[in-house]
């Protein structure tokens, strides 16, 4: 039909002695593009190399939340940043859009005042909760630590950009600044802090990555304090924000969130190798922690058998 269109306009055309190609042009629509119609580009952080599996829940609950809503909200594509960057450079891009439109991490409320925050715990307040991971032949020294007056004579190891690195030090807990991942396992083991607490995701395979370390998870203790972490998009990015909300939201009403968290090959390991209600709980206060943290909502939290679920002090 549209050939036979072109052949009957062609002829027209030359009849009235115009040039047919330009005319043509403007009388015809362009054929649609459908490779790229309605489809959402979402860019975000990548993983600081590949070892690194602390991302891998995050990227898997993000393309969760994506396709809840491919209905709605149309097509979607996920790409990486071309290099990693630290939290402080990756928060400093998605402000602007520059390079990233969505980032996971930590709350705190300078982070809620400069973006927008997706206020449902991704990890269901499991950054909370952190294993010591210690060096083995210090294991001795920390059987013997029982409440949190104990741990401050001992120094943790931290991002410098990190919202737990000022979570420690305002409970009293001497830190170690590092800038970067990978040279927090190297100064542990060079001696240059006693501790790095990990997420209880976290630090198994740290250590199975790096077994020439001498590096270990240390067995009895627990440390608490309450905390999320989000999605984060920049302030003007309404429409992200409204879709991953809305993804988020129907993951929770179908189970399908909850079988994610509890599935995820690095959450199931660690529940089950962390054994976190029968480790000695030392509780610290969160100073940084938003008012508008959704405590009062069991169903977004996690709880361990110290009957402190992962939302509530």
């Amino acid at each position: 039909m549209r050939r036979q269109m072109l052949y009957r306009m062609t002829a027209l055309l030359l009849l009235a002695g115009l040039p047919h190609t330009s005319a043509l042009a403007e009388a015809l629509p362009e054929p649609a593009d459908n490779s790229t119609h309605n489809t959402t580009h979402i860019r975000h952080i990548a993983v600081e190399n590949s070892r690194d599996q602390r991302n891998s829940y995050f990227i898997a609950m993000l393309t969760l939340a994506l396709e809840k809503t491919r209905d709605s909200h149309g097509a979607f594509t996920l790409s990486a940043t071309p290099t990693p960057m630290p939290q402080s450079r990756a928060l400093s891009e998605l402000a602007t859009g520059r390079s990233l439109d969505v980032v996971w991490t930590m709350t705190s409320q300078e982070r809620e005042a400069a973006l927008t925050p997706i206020r449902i715990p991704l990890a269901r307040g499991l950054g909370g909760y952190r294993l010591l991971l210690i060096r083995s032949d210090d294991a001795p020294r920390f059987a013997e630590i029982n409440d949190l007056a104990g741990l401050r004579h001992m120094q943790a190891g931290q991002g410098h950009d990190w919202p737990d690195t000022d979570i420690l030090a305002a409970n009293g807990i001497p830190v170690q600044r590092v800038a970067g991942y990978e040279p927090l396992f190297l100064m542990l083991q060079q001696r240059r802090f006693d501790f790095l607490p990990r997420m209880l995701n976290e630090p198994w395979q740290e250590v199975a990555q790096r077994p020439d370390m001498n590096l270990m998870v240390e067995p009895e203790l627990l440390l608490y304090y309450p905390t999320a972490t989000y999605f984060f998009v920049a302030r003007d990015n309404s429409a992200l924000a409204e879709r991953l909300t809305a993804g988020l939201e129907r993951a929770l009403a179908d189970g399908s969130f909850m079988r994610l968290f509890h599935e995820h090959p690095v959450n199931r390991q660690a529940l089950a190798q962390a054994n976190p209600g029968q480790r000695r709980l030392l509780v610290l206060e969160n100073p940084l922690l938003p008012p508008e943290t959704p405590l009062d909502d069991p169903r977004l939290w996690f709880s361990t058998a110290h009957g402190h679920p992962a939302g509530a002090p």
